[in-house]
Parts: structure tokens; sequence; C-alpha cells
């Protein structure tokens, strides 16, 4: 009987540069390649969730791209362990290979897989795949991680070398892929999901974007960032390829953000607990408010501040936000509102198109102040302020709160005080056409300050 090498897809939705899929190519099997729809995963979206379309779309690309070389990729819905267990009874598995996932999740489900196949003699092999660096190979002299950004980056740098960087052409090995007959596919309707209204996105990832990144990221309304994010997430671009364009251009700003992202998983990585606690343990004891009204009308951007209502628009609609706004509206959920950074974090994690566990918490812990070389507590955002300054003319507030296009930029950042003719010309009534604030700043300021520097005198 014919053996083979099982390939599972996972993150890495595409058959070029790809570590894992090079090396079950390279191997004396023939491959089976697969993916697997967990519903350890899937039964905690929403049923018109975009990302379940994306990736069935990824698959779609990938299984075109084989079939000019006479094979294909099975697609399956069931636990990792139930569709293993099938695969296993069904073929002559002599190895399953894939690459590295490093979500406490992940991490558990890959155990509990190398466990069941290891009993039926079956090797598991995972290849470093979605970053450059991994688990504890930028570490302290001591051996301990990092928990600073700076100093990480600055050994993250010094051990990197585009020239080192290793090419997987896996693309160029697909005849080696098992083609004797069509494996299993599946539809969106029979995953219990609706097509969603949201766009599939796309990225802009060129030496113009890299080149001016610095000077062009923190405006939302001039579209200059790469949005790439979403094709880092789920692999269908490689990390080789986007960091070596980005090393090899004189401006290293993007760069660092990539290295930010490799930062975030290596803190989850070591500090799992991070996932829903804390690092920052004493910021736990916060007495958040949780008021529940609040949180609705920050979800549906119905603050009163437009900054602010038009980055929970733009996410609503489109599945992204700009990074400078989501900066703000975090800020402005922990400090002004009071409200749990779980809570925005698990509503991020709910929207965002090109959401990534480790740079999520990592980034609501940072904003909150509670995470691994966070901002400072006293860090509190002003929507006011960081309106005049990112969007000076209103145009990122105006596409997604059409409702104050006409309003003066004079007021647009603060409605509520306009005139009440000013307010008329432009045809809006607070309350009515659009809300009226649902804080003062200066006081929930004052109120978070306090409620911060308590724990920080407690501890």
């Amino acid at each position: 009987m014919e053996k083979y090498t099982l390939f599972w897809f996972r993150r890495d939705l595409r058959i070029e540069d790809n570590h894992g899929f090079f090396k079950a190519l390279s191997g004396k099997n023939k491959v089976i390649p697969i993916f697997i729809f967990d519903p350890n995963i899937l039964d905690r979206l929403p049923r018109e969730d975009a990302r379940v379309e994306f990736i069935l779309l990824a698959l779609g690309a990938i299984d075109i791209a084989m079939k000019r070389n006479r094979c294909n990729v099975g697609i399956y819905h069931g636990t990792p362990e139930a569709i293993f267990s099938g695969l296993v009874n069904q073929y002559q598995i002599e190895e399953v290979i894939c690459n590295e996932d490093y979500e406490p999740y992940a991490n558990e489900r890959d155990k509990r897989i190398k466990t069941f196949l290891s009993k039926k003699g079956i090797e598991f092999k995972a290849f470093k795949d979605q970053v450059i660096f991994e688990k504890n190979e930028i570490v302290k002299d001591d051996g301990n991680p990092y928990k600073v950004y700076t100093p990480y980056s600055k050994k993250w740098l010094s051990n990197f070398n585009t020239k080192s960087v290793e090419e997987y052409p896996s693309e160029s090995l697909l005849i080696n892929c098992y083609s004797e007959q069509e494996l299993p596919k599946i539809k969106l309707d029979q995953l219990g999901f609706k097509s969603s209204t949201v766009n599939q996105p796309k990225y802009l990832f060129d030496n113009q974007i890299i080149d001016n990144y610095e000077s062009t990221r923190n405006f939302p309304y001039l579209n200059k960032t790469s949005r790439i994010g979403t094709a880092l997430r789920f692999g269908t671009i490689s990390i080789r390829e986007v960091v070596k364009k980005a090393a090899n251009r004189p401006n290293k700003t993007f760069l660092k953000e990539l290295i930010w992202r490799e930062f975030f998983m290596q803190i989850l990585w070591h500090f799992p607990h991070t996932r829903n606690e804390s690092f920052k343990p004493q910021y736990d004891r916060i007495e958040w408010r949780n008021n529940e009204k609040d949180f609705e009308n920050w979800c549906s951007g119905n603050t009163g501040f437009p900054l602010v209502d038009a980055g929970m628009r733009e996410l609503n609609k489109t599945g992204f936000m700009h990074n400078r706004v989501r900066m703000l509206v975090g800020s402005f959920l922990c400090k002004h509102l009071l409200i749990d950074w779980r809570w925005g974090e698990a509503y991020f994690a709910e929207k965002l198109f090109d959401y990534e566990m480790s740079s999520n918490v990592g980034n609501w812990q940072w904003v909150a102040g509670c995470g691994a070389d966070a901002a400072p507590y006293f860090r509190i955002f002003n929507p006011i302020l960081q309106g005049k300054r990112f969007d000076p003319d209103g145009s990122y507030i105006k596409k997604f709160i059409p409702e104050l296009e006409q309003l003066s930029s004079k007021y647009l950042f603060s409605p509520w005080e306009a005139p009440i003719e000013v307010l008329r010309e432009a045809n809006i009534e607070l309350g009515s056409d659009y809300p009226e604030p649902i804080v003062d700043l200066i006081k929930s300021r004052d109120r978070a300050l306090e409620a911060f520097s308590t724990i920080r005198i407690k501890a």
C-alpha cells in the first residue's frame, strides 16, 4: 500500500514560498494537502463572518493552482481529531507536516494531534513560516524573553540579514502532490455561514508605501497604509517576502512595525495567560465601570465624539480600522469610559479582518497601560486634538459620518460646541441626527487617572 504525507494548511494559505509545504513536497511520499474548518473556532464566530469566506476564496485559489498539476486540496469540516482519525483509516499516512501556529489554542490543539498521531506511529512535524524569528530565537543573554520592544527590536535587527532569509519554492514541486482522485470540498452554507456584505480586503504593498510610511501612516484620510495585515494573518503572502522588501528600502519604519508583530507574538507565546489577563497583574484590580449602554454606543459609533465614531463605523462597515484610530478608540474605551480592555479586544476579535490575537491583545494592553512595554497609564488620547491633528479637514470623519458633512471644520471635532444656528445650517440636531457626547472629557479623564493611580498605589 502506497504511503503518503499529509500537509495541513492552517495560517499559510498559499502555494508559494511555503516552508512546511516545501518540506512535505521535497520528501519521498506523495503529498495530500488538506485544510480543516475547526468547529472549536467557527462556533465562536458570527454567521456572516467575512473571514470564513476569505479562507474559502484563498483555498479556491490554491485549488486552481494545484489543478494545473492535476492535484487539489481537500477541505474538511470537523474537529482535527475526528478528521485525522478518518484520514489515517483511509490512507497509509507516514507523516503529517504543517507550519507552526503560536496561539494558545493552536498550541494545545497541536499537542493533542501529535499525541494522537504518535499512537498511530505517525510523525508530526511543524516548521517556522509566519515569522522571521520565533519562540526563543530572540531572547536576552540569560535566555529569558524580552518584555520591552526596543531591546528586542535591536537584537532582532542584529540577528537579521536579508541574504540569510531562506526561500522555499514550494510552487515548483506541485508535481509531487497526490493526484489519484478529487479530494473533498465544502461550501460556505455547508459550514453554516452566509455571505457577508463586507468587501474582501485588498492590500497595497509597494515601495512608495514603504518609503513614505513614516510621514503618512498616522493620517487616516490619506489611505497610505499597506493593509497587509489580513494577508499576513492568513498567510496568503509570505512574511519572508514582506520583510525582505521592507528591509531593502532606506526608511525602516515599516520594517519596525513588522518587528512589533513578532514582539507581540513572542510575548503571547511566553506569557499565554495574557490572552485574558493583564501582563501587569495589578491592573486586573482596576474597578472598571463596564457600563453596558456606553459600550453599546462605542460599538455602534454613537459616542458623540466624531473621530471615535468614524473609526467604529469604519470597523463595522469594512472590517478594517486605521491604526492611529485604533489607538484612539481603545484609549477612549479604557480611559474615558473606564471599560475593561477585554471588552474592546473581544469586539475587535469579532470584527477585524486582520485580527491577530497576539497583536490585538498586545495593542489593547498597550493602550490600557497594562501590557508589556505599555503606554504610561496617564497617557490618554484626546479625541478632539487627535482629530484636529490627524484629520484636519475632516475627510475621514465625513466619509463615515455623512450626517456631519455640512458642519464646518471649526466644530467638526466637537459638534456640541457649535452654536445652534451653525448646527441648523448644517441640518444637524444633536441628540437626533447625531448623538450628544456620552461623557465629559475632562471629568472622565480625571476619573480614569484616579482609578489607575489607585491600583498603582496599592501595588
